[in-house]
């Protein structure tokens, strides 16, 4: 089943374990990226400021200039002149649903431990 890019923008349900394990903050933490994404996604007929974006999105206008590049540099959102807007449609929804991806992936099998993944990784042979 192929999901939409609307279904994947939408609080999606959580496992039972989730629900009982974690915080009331932790269930509701969204990123401003996503935040910003799921704004500009809303009204993809429309180009922002900045301002308009953060008001919007609800977040700090003192963050919406970092978020903005980041998430352009991941061509998931287009700029021009003082205006932005959603990005290709396609690339964000595989953005998304590599995020999908990866936050179940750690659901399940817990997330990956950068120092304990290179003490059992196999030696360069070059060095």
């Amino acid at each position: 089943m192929l999901m939409t890019l609307e279904t994947l923008l939408t609080d999606m349900p959580i496992d039972i374990e989730t629900f009982t394990d974690g915080s009331s903050e932790e269930l509701t933490e969204v990123t401003n990226a996503e935040k910003v994404v799921r704004f500009l996604y809303r009204n993809n007929d429309k180009a922002f400021t900045p301002s308009e974006i953060a008001e919007g999105a609800s977040i700090k206008k003192s963050s919406i200039g970092t978020v903005l590049r980041r998430l352009q540099d991941r061509e998931l959102v287009q700029h021009k002149g003082d205006y932005w807007a959603i990005g290709d449609e396609q690339r964000v929804h595989d953005a998304f649903r590599f995020h999908r991806t990866i936050t179940d992936l750690d659901e399940r099998f817990g997330a990956e431990d950068l120092d304990e993944w290179r003490e059992h990784a196999a030696e360069d042979p070059s060095g």
